[in-house]
């Protein structure tokens, strides 16, 4: 085959155009976003099958967003283990589960700002989803049950020589890009010389997966519920956390364990009862040890090397932000990539994805995950039932009151970015932001039901896409002939000012492929020189006259 890069140059000896290691969701996503653009990749995963562990359960309102325009949301809706009314729920309690003093976690708060419902079922069930539609878009091969053992890179394109475990298979594999998705021990990064930023917690932790009927009974007094939280002083901040794997039997814990704990010199089951304030059944199926701290990749890229998901960034499996990051990293990587390997975007697009998701999981870290820690510790010194009880009940309250705030204030956002449109702010990339209606340059586009009777959502194109209330015909023309110009893929999206659209605040929105805004004008009719630098601020790089 032969594969354009971003200077238009041609390399006949690739065997591919992006080989991806790691076939997780975040690899297996990313080759989605690329075969579905025609971009040629290779999917190198160790493992045969998924791997039967419960984790990253939680999937958001915006990963379904991925999932619908991955064309595999209805299959994934479809593979849940837990019936829809649980939703991705949870509860906080102090003391134990079954303690008066709880609060509800209310994911769902956010709903209106995006066009998809979250859903909730475990990591190897979106895998098994994630790898048959891939398997059904013809520009994605894998390797599966093979790995990699070294990864080289030149002026002109990556080599990744792979092996077949438990077999002779040996291969090199030529190609324009390549991508780590393999996890918090990433090959990739290592060989590429990306380095690494941790913060350690010093806290063993636990992962137990066990089988009980008696638990699912004794939690029926929170219906609805998928996980629960349980705050006790002893832990200083940290949880015990229980999360349902289906409805009825198979639940994962993890919390912190003294250091040295192993199979066989720990009371599992008392410890699981102490939690929940009863006894009940416990059949294990898993235990196992994992450290807990955060690691942040000191870059995303390095020459045609990115990586991506737990291999950039990982932390403490606490709000759900794991899995549902690296998919949007994907989400954001794979657009960029199909862009240079197409011709139309330029080194800085392909920059952007550092500038990008860099500085928004370290906002995830620092703002949400660590502060969570550090509050509910605060929170823990302070306050205490047996000595006060009126005043535990009021901080109580007004803890869940910020829980709230929580929600709203996790809007992770690119303001700032050196490609979409400048605001003037001075702020940067954040995971902090809060949800809005109205049209934002570097922001997530909130659904709206359009004149034409279908939602934006089911009208946006595969690459760019503008929409146009009420603008001038001579203003769409431009944009129009700017992007033909430059052969960046637009598709034009006309409506009325009205409604649910007229809370845009815009009559000219430019939506990047990952659904972000990337330019917008309140001018039904701006000049031929302004929509060429918004087009060219959003490709990062010169558009054709």
């Amino acid at each position: 085959m032969s594969t354009q890069d971003n200077n238009g140059a041609a390399h006949a000896a690739f065997d591919t155009d992006v080989v991806i290691v790691g076939g997780g969701p975040v690899g297996m996503g990313l080759a989605i976003e690329l075969g579905q653009r025609g971009i040629r990749c290779v999917v190198v995963e160790r493992y045969p099958q998924p791997q039967p562990i419960p984790k990253g359960q939680n999937l958001t309102q915006r990963t379904m967003e991925h999932f619908h325009a991955w064309g595999a949301e209805k299959e994934l809706r479809a593979a849940r283990t837990i019936p829809p009314e649980y939703g991705i729920g949870g509860l906080t309690a102090y003391g134990t589960l079954l303690g008066p003093h709880y609060d509800w976690l209310q994911r769902d708060l956010v709903k209106p700002y995006y066009f998809t419902a979250n859903e909730r079922l475990p990591q190897y069930a979106t895998e098994a989803v994630l790898r048959r539609r891939a398997a059904s878009l013809p520009a994605i091969d894998t390797l599966y049950g093979w790995e990699a053992g070294d990864v080289q890179q030149d002026a002109d394109g990556v080599t990744v020589s792979v092996a077949e475990r438990g077999g002779s298979g040996r291969r090199q594999l030529r190609a324009a890009y390549a991508v780590g998705c393999d996890g918090a021990r990433s090959l990739v990064r290592e060989k590429s010389g990306i380095t690494q930023s941790k913060t350690d917690h010093d806290r063993m932790m636990v992962l137990l997966v066990f089988k009980s009927e008696g638990l699912h009974e004794l939690l029926k007094c929170y219906p609805g519920k998928s996980y629960y939280n349980v705050l006790q002083p002893g832990l200083k901040g940290y949880w015990k956390f229980f999360g349902r794997v289906d409805l009825g039997s198979t639940w994962f814990f993890h919390a912190p364990v003294p250091p040295g704990t192993t199979k066989e010199n720990f009371d599992f089951a008392a410890y699981l009862h102490e939690a929940v304030g009863a006894p009940f059944d416990i059949a294990f199926e898993h235990i196992g040890f994992w450290d807990l701290r955060f690691m942040l990749a000191n870059r995303y890229r390095q020459g045609r090397v990115f990586i991506a998901g737990d291999a950039a960034h990982s932390h403490p499996p606490y709000g759900g932000y794991g899995v549902n990051s690296g998919l949007e990293d994907a989400r954001n990587l794979g657009w960029k990539l199909a862009a240079s390997l197409k011709g139309w975007g330029g080194e800085r697009l392909l920059d952007s994805y550092d500038a990008e998701r860099r500085p928004v999981f370290g906002s995830t870290i620092r703002d949400f995950i660590a502060k969570s820690i550090e509050t509910d510790r605060a929170f823990l010194e302070t306050h205490d039932p047996a000595v006060d009880q009126a005043r535990f009940d009021q901080a109580w309250q007004a803890r869940a009151k910020g829980a709230v705030g929580e929600v709203h204030a996790f809007e992770p956002n690119y303001e700032g970015s050196p490609v979409v449109q400048p605001n003037g702010s001075g702020q940067g990339p954040s995971a902090v932001g809060s949800h809005q209606f109205i049209a934002r340059a570097g922001h997530h586009l909130a659904p709206a039901a359009l004149s034409s009777g279908c939602n934006v959502y089911e009208a946006l194109g595969p690459g760019f896409t503008l929409l146009a209330l009420e603008a001038s015909p001579d203003a769409v023309q431009a944009f129009r002939d700017a992007a033909t110009a430059s052969a960046v893929p637009l598709k034009v999206v006309e409506a009325a000012l009205e409604g649910e659209a007229a809370r845009y605040g815009a009559r000219l929105v430019l939506l990047r492929p990952d659904n972000f805004v990337a330019w917008t004008s309140d001018s039904a009719g701006p000049t031929a020189e302004n929509i060429r630098e918004g087009l060219e601020n959003a490709i990062g790089s010169a558009v054709n006259r």
